[in-house]
């Protein structure tokens, strides 16, 4: 039975082997019909200069993102030559696939271009503690370059409490933490946007609205017109189909009042499951599932193959 670590590793080395060549953009090929793997994780050396959020920003990805992928690597301070991993590899979000999805646990949106045969994807900064952001199904209402800020009521009281009088309004320009664009939801009161910090992104910072690096959030609306619907979900365990293989792809759940208990955990992966009917009734290698679900790096990781038997009715997962 093979390890988390070997096929993790096992899939690293075939990638490294072209690491060399420049990044591109999340723009990503669907795959066949019945497959939900997309990407592939790559490896680059750092330079001596190098942190996780320059690295983030130069290919698309989150903070805590790249610290799950690299355990054990100093974020601010990988070190000259060190191997990173970049998690560019992804189980595609379940349910369909139109419009903008976003998928809370992985601090990431993916949007399904109408007519294309693509997916893009791009990391998020979401709601903190305390001021979470929305589930359910919206769409785009307004699209606004170069925005004015409001800040609400609630922010200038929370930010006046620490000494910080905020303005009214906050003009376009370096200062308007909304960055330079915005896009406005049918949820009430939420976002889609830029911002002024490159910090933060791929986190839980924001007061519910949803943060992009602002070279992603111009391209995004560029693509994006009015009325595209929006589904915001927080599925931190993803199952997919890929070549034959199943995969589970797994993050840290999402929990303001303490850590979710493995009990907890290893519900919410049977409930995952549960939710694909075609995937009913594989065999699973359920010792390789506990490592994927304590490892929470968010790389999809193999763990059964179409072709294995039906589980016997004594198996016992957990």
């Amino acid at each position: 039975m093979l390890s988390r670590f070997s096929a993790v590793n096992r899939c690293l080395t075939l990638v490294a082997l072209c690491s060399s060549a420049a990044v591109q953009a999340l723009e990503l090929p669907l795959p066949p019909p019945g497959e939900d793997v997309v990407g592939q994780v790559q490896v680059i050396k750092a330079k001596y200069e190098d942190t996780f959020a320059d690295l983030g920003t130069a290919n698309d990805l989150g903070y805590l993102e790249m610290v799950a992928a690299n355990p054990g690597v100093d974020p601010w301070l990988p070190g000259e030559g060190s191997e990173i991993i970049l998690p560019t590899r992804y189980v595609l979000p379940p349910g369909p696939r139109e419009g903008i999805v976003i998928n809370l646990a992985e601090y990431r949106l993916y949007y399904f271009p109408k007519g294309q045969n693509v997916v893009h994807t791009f990391p998020l900064g979401i709601g903190r503690e305390g001021w979470g952001s929305p589930l359910g199904t919206g769409r785009v209402t307004v699209k606004t370059p170069n925005p004015a800020w409001y800040p609400p009521k609630s922010i200038r009281e929370e930010h006046a409490a620490e000494g910080d009088i905020l303005p009214t309004v906050v003009p376009p320009g370096p200062d308007n933490p909304l960055g330079p664009y915005k896009m406005t939801l049918s949820f009430p009161g939420y976002l889609i946007h830029g911002s002024n910090k490159k910090f933060g992104i791929g986190m839980r910072v924001s007061h519910g609205c949803f943060r992009m690096l602002n070279h992603n959030v111009l391209e995004l609306a560029g693509m994006v017109p009015v009325g595209t619907p929006v589904r915001i979900i927080n599925e931190p365990y993803k199952f997919g189909v890929s070549s034959g293989k199943i995969y589970l792809e797994a993050h840290a759940p999402l929990d303001d009042e303490g850590d979710p208990s493995v009990v907890d955990k290893h519900t919410a992966v049977i409930n995952a499951l549960l939710k694909r009917d075609e995937l009913s009734g594989l065999r699973l290698d359920w010792e390789m599932v506990r490592e994927v679900v304590a490892a929470e790096d968010g790389m999809p990781v193999p763990i059964a193959a179409q072709t294995d038997n039906v589980v016997a009715s004594n198996d016992n997962p957990f």
